[in-house]
């Protein structure tokens, strides 16, 4: 290949324009720096590849997060989606989250011309190849073209599509998802930088005909009629009206049978696949191998779009051949005469070991070289998105000389995330989920831009006039809040035969409002009838003044164990330790600290195989000042 210099030059490079690099490419250029955002191909920018749907348990938050910072994923699918449920509505505010089925075509068209909107950003479609590095720091990327980009920071995010093999039966090929073109040169060029990859694999299930389904035979799945929306800026008078619905069936004992009698052809079972498969989004053939006690599996059958026909079959990702998958549609009721318009397939990738980056996302092994997305082990576009972000936040910060921009675990969930996969690096694709929280119930869904606001617009990602109108949030609930702590409610009538038909005991004495409040089944507008005189606050302000009050000791409780966390992260662990100069580290401690190179104390604390008994013997080393040589971070 000849390379040739096209002379162009940029502050920030993204690669690839999947969720994570849309986030980063649009971060960096909104907080002023020049930016080129390269795809392999322009139709897939924002393409989903497996489900089109945004949201859902933990997910859902970080939607919300990517938008408190300023980001672009909860204002895109808010404008395309075709429907949206507020999920877990029975359970406390801490696993409540949003989930939106969107139009994937809509989705993907939304997106681009954001992107093709934006002034400092460049779309372009090129095939990254090749790392400019000189003295262990980068420069930009080399093209299959041979054409050079500089840059003074760059950004991968290249998906599944890094050495992408698509997988089907007994069909193999190389290909990036949905058939497109793969990422090879890329991947190989990364190993010989000295970064250690993994194989991982995933899958996607097959699509069916809508006009071939009877949808008598399952269960309908509405959305919700009370307007929902995942970016604060959306107006709820444009909420969707008329949504389309989804549907839920079941797989049965026929369906099982089909699967067992052809595992000898499953890739998943046949030593065909190599990668590491997801733990909590399994393949049908290997949810009915570990749980045979199982029955039935339950699938949600959902449309892709409002102007088209095409059906997606969820939780039925398989890579058995074509002709299995058709029988194992065809067992399922309402699936009975299904016409499989896409055969499912399972697609193995490269992903970078995320112990090799920074919280910042940056390479240790590559100064101004950031990577986000599936290609750090991470499954799912919102997790890529909320690295996204933080990336070109981090990309754009280097080339301001800047500070770096880390969220911390009980900031948010995208915290939570980057912190799990650079101090505990991770052996499938990594998922979100609520328990990965010590913190979730400050790291709500509701309170997203209270937590992360103020930084996005420190950032320059928020405007003056959002974050005015966060100020002003802020006031109105601490003054209702204070307002319910001071008045009280007096006995009578009226309140006895509420409490009465809630089955509470009489008042007999009076009571603040805010202790009123607390009790099991009473809400905030339950209150307000029984005071004189009520201001008018938004919904979003009557959500917050209930919560803070009916969780104050809960909340209080996560507060103080927070307030020890920041005492151990405010103890540096010195650039220039040598930990084989620790004496009395366990020898698996050693081994961790030396790979990991945590930065604090409590990330030490976090890192798997590091016991209490080693974090003391540190912090005496530390406390000592006994710093014998200098180990580069």
């Amino acid at each position: 290949m000849q390379e040739y210099d096209v002379q162009e030059h940029y502050d920030v490079i993204v690669v690839g324009a999947g969720h994570a690099g849309c986030e980063a490419a649009l971060a960096a250029a909104r907080m002023g720096e020049k930016t080129l955002l390269l795809t392999i191909n322009l139709d897939m920018v924002a393409f989903m590849p497996c489900n089109p749907s945004i949201g859902g348990p933990a997910k859902g938050i970080v939607v919300r997060e990517i938008d408190a910072l300023g980001g672009q994923m909860g204002r895109n699918i808010d404008a395309t989606y075709i429907q949206m449920r507020m999920l877990n509505t029975g359970k406390g505010p801490a696993v409540r989250a949003l989930r939106a089925q969107a139009d994937k075509n809509e989705y993907h068209r939304v997106m681009k011309e954001t992107l093709e909107d934006e002034p400092n950003l460049t779309l372009r479609q090129g095939l990254a190849e090749k790392l400019i590095v000189k003295n262990g720091q980068c420069y930009g990327i080399i093209t299959n073209t041979g054409a050079r980009y500089h840059a003074q920071a760059v950004v991968l995010t290249a998906g599944t599509s890094s050495r992408g093999k698509i997988i089907i039966g007994e069909l193999m090929y190389s290909s990036g998802p949905n058939n497109s073109l793969p990422s090879i040169k890329l991947s190989e060029d990364l190993e010989q930088q000295g970064f250690k990859l993994q194989r991982f694999k995933t899958g996607t299930p097959p699509r069916v005909n809508k006009d071939s389904l009877d949808f008598s035979q399952m269960q309908e799945q509405p959305g919700d009629t009370t307007p929902r929306s995942f970016s604060y800026e959306t107006a709820p008078q444009d909420y969707l009206k008329q949504q389309i619905p989804c549907w839920m069936t079941y797989t049965n004992a026929k369906t099982h049978q089909i699967i067992r009698d052809n595992l000898n052809r499953a890739p998943m079972f046949s030593g065909v696949i190599k990668g590491v498969g997801p733990r909590y989004c399994p393949s049908i053939e290997d949810k009915v191998v570990r749980f045979a006690d199982k029955p039935r599996h339950q699938l949600f059958i959902e449309p892709e779009g409002k102007d088209t026909k095409e059906y997606y079959v969820g939780d039925f990702s398989t890579s058995m051949p074509e002709e299995i998958q058709q029988q194992m549609l065809h067992s399922v009721a309402g699936l009975e005469h299904a016409q499989m318009m896409r055969p499912g397939y399972a697609i193995e990738y490269d992903v970078v070991e995320p112990w090799q980056l920074k919280q910042t996302l940056e390479t240790k092994i590559i100064k101004n070289l950031y990577t986000a997305g599936q290609m750090n082990g991470t499954s799912g576009y919102e997790e890529a998105a909320g690295q996204g972000i933080i990336a070109g936040i981090n990309a754009a910060l280097r080339v301001q000389k800047k500070a770096p921009f880390i969220l911390k675990r009980n900031e948010a969930y995208i915290g939570v995330m980057i912190d799990d996969l650079v101090t505990k690096g991770t052996n499938e694709p990594y998922r979100l989920l609520t328990s990965r929280a010590e913190y979730r119930l400050i790291l709500r869904h509701d309170n997203a831009d209270l937590r992360l606001t103020a930084k996005g617009h420190e950032l320059g990602l928020i405007s003056d006039e959002r974050f005015q109108r966060l100020q002003q949030k802020k006031q109105q609930i601490t003054a209702e809040i204070q307002r319910l702590s001071v008045t009280r409610i007096k006995p009578n009538q009226q309140i006895n035969d509420f409490l009465q038909q809630k089955q509470m005991p009489p008042l007999k004495d009076g009571i603040l409002a805010a202790d009123l409040l607390k009790r099991p089944q009473i809400h905030y507008t339950d209150v307000l009838q029984f005071l004189d005189s009520n201001p008018t606050l938004s919904e979003q302000v009557c959500e917050q003044v209930e919560i803070s009050i009916k969780y104050a000791g809960y909340i209080k409780k996560e507060e103080a164990q927070i307030a020890h966390l920041k005492k151990l992260e405010a103890k540096k662990i010195p650039d220039n330790i040598d930990y084989d100069d620790v004496h009395g580290l366990a020898t698996e401690a050693l081994q961790k600290l030396k790979k990991i190179n945590p930065t604090t104390i409590a990330q030490a604390e976090r890192i798997s195989g590091v016991n209490p008994a080693d974090i003391s013997i540190l912090m005496v080393y530390i406390q000592r000042g006994r710093i014998a040589k200098t180990v580069s971070k």
